[in-house]
């Protein structure tokens, strides 16, 4: 009984290494776009892809509906949801990496389109994924999609007087 576990053990987590192989350089992108984070400084993205790879480790043998990229993508974005969307109110736009170019995104929108352009999800899933209507999901993403395309642009400079010589 004891061996028949152990052998278990080492093939979960075999089974898991090979998915983390697989999968984790798009989730990390993933993870990177949410966060606006530059790809090669992103701690906070790494620490995402992390917390929702630990998670489906943990629920590796449960039956988990089919595709484990499907569920470490649904606790990526737990996470993301739970930390950026809510916690940092007023400072959404101040977290993202100023060089990025989501940085110009709140987290709702960053995640509203990573979700639906780059993860390729359809608005009614997203919708249930996000806990939103899809209505919501629709309005955000062509907010987003406005902004980035037409940037709000800086306030002219004040005009200086030159005093005559």
């Amino acid at each position: 009984m004891r061996e028949r576990r152990a052998s278990q053990g080492v093939r979960r987590t075999r089974e898991f290494e090979t998915f983390v192989a697989g999968a984790s350089g798009r989730l990390l992108h993933t993870a990177t776009l949410l966060t606006a984070e530059p790809v090669n400084a992103n701690p906070r993205a790494r620490r995402l892809l992390t917390l929702a790879l630990a998670h489906t480790y943990a629920s590796w043998d449960r039956p988990h509906g089919g595709d484990p990229y499907d569920s470490a993508r649904r606790q990526l974005i737990a996470r993301f949801q739970r930390t950026a969307w809510h916690r940092y109110g007023s400072l959404r736009r101040r977290r993202a990496s100023p060089d990025h170019v989501l940085a110009g995104l709140t987290p709702q929108e960053r995640l509203v389109l990573v979700v639906r352009l780059y993860e390729g999800i359809a608005e009614e899933q997203a919708a249930a994924l996000l806990g939103v209507p899809a209505e919501r999901v629709r309005a955000v993403c062509a907010r987003a999609v406005a902004t980035l395309l037409h940037p709000p642009r800086d306030p002219a400079p004040a005009r200086v007087e030159v005093a005559p010589s």
